[in-house]
């Protein structure tokens, strides 16, 4: 069989899929469109990244974004050009500049430039946008973003303590984080925003907060992160197997503690936070029954007393922080 794709099959294209099937494929690559977009922008490969969204939600573009980065974005159709200059404005990047590469290759190649805020161009179906990013829209890929940059109830993991746990559930491309008691989904989109490849799913009883974590996922521009609502333990079962846990909230919930442990891969990490004496002692015992770290965290911030200024403590976090044995 002779499957004819254009360009290189193997960015985007036909040749993954087959592979991933387990098909014995021979691949003759030709120019793909990223190479002839870099070509006539004049970027160099190492200067650029590359986002597809074909198929995928547009918001994957912003986890990119930094300013004088460049994209190239490939697109689905006609419509991605205005969609992707829609989502920059109102993220805060509506100064970038777009050029939209039609047709590349074709006797009928075409490139229109404009700025985001004002995009107003038709676009030809078959289309790369290559993005010049300038503005002051949200840009780190550090654990510990602004609490602000959240949509929350107030179930929300700090900065602070969320960065404590990630450096401890020490994301790495391609591994997958389960966040059971996901609240806002800080930890779980912060895990995904740390590489591309990574992967969360985020585990929350109550639906209001799971329907939360999606649109925060889209806003902070991992729109792929999956959320299933259901209570621990019995909503793990069936889960893929994770390389990392963070237990935020329902800890103290008979069976979770042990079913995570579990579920762990060899070499996994699992980060429990606690705020409650109740979990206080839960995580005291897993400690002693278990190993790992055990630590209490305290935070402290400014706010105004009177006309001066003082200390403001912040509940202590309990966190227990274990490594399951590679063997």
């Amino acid at each position: 069989m002779v499957a004819l794709a254009s360009g290189d099959p193997l960015v985007s294209g036909i040749a993954t899929t087959l592979l991933e099937y387990g098909a014995p494929v021979r691949v003759v690559p030709a120019v793909s469109s990223v190479a002839l977009a870099r070509a006539r922008m004049g970027w160099s490969a190492e200067s650029c990244a590359v986002v597809t969204v074909v198929g995928r939600s547009v918001s994957r573009v912003l986890r990119e974004c930094a300013p004088g980065r460049r994209i190239l974005v490939l697109s689905s159709d006609a419509s991605t050009p205005a969609e992707v200059a829609s989502l920059l404005t109102s993220s805060g990047w509506g100064s970038s500049r777009l050029t939209v590469l039609g047709d590349l290759g074709s006797s009928s190649e075409s490139s229109v430039s404009g700025v985001a805020s004002s995009w107003s161009d038709s676009s030809p179906a078959l289309n790369v946008i290559a993005v010049e990013v300038s503005g002051n829209g949200l840009a780190s890929w550090a654990p510990g973003l602004p609490d602000d940059a959240y949509e929350h109830d107030g179930q929300l993991t700090k900065r602070d303590l969320r960065a404590a746990a990630l450096a401890r559930l020490m994301p790495a491309p391609g591994q997958l984080l389960w966040d059971v008691g996901a609240g806002a989904g800080s930890v779980g989109i912060e895990w995904m925003r740390s590489h591309p490849t990574c992967r969360t799913i985020a585990i929350e009883s109550d639906s209001s907060r799971a329907a939360r974590t999606a649109r925060n996922a889209h806003t902070l521009g991992v729109p792929d992160l999956q959320v299933f609502e259901g209570r621990a333990p019995s909503a793990l079962t069936d889960l893929d197997a994770p390389d990392a846990i963070f237990i935020g909230g329902g800890a103290t919930r008979e069976g979770v503690l042990d079913a995570c442990r579990a579920a762990l891969k060899p070499g996994g990490r699992l980060v429990v936070h606690g705020v409650t004496l109740e979990t206080e002692v839960l995580l005291a015992k897993a400690y002693a029954d278990h190993g790992g770290e055990l630590t209490r965290i305290s935070v402290e911030n400014t706010a105004p007393i009177g006309t001066f200024t003082g200390w403001t403590p912040s509940r202590s976090v309990t966190q227990w922080a274990l490594t399951k044995s590679a063997r």
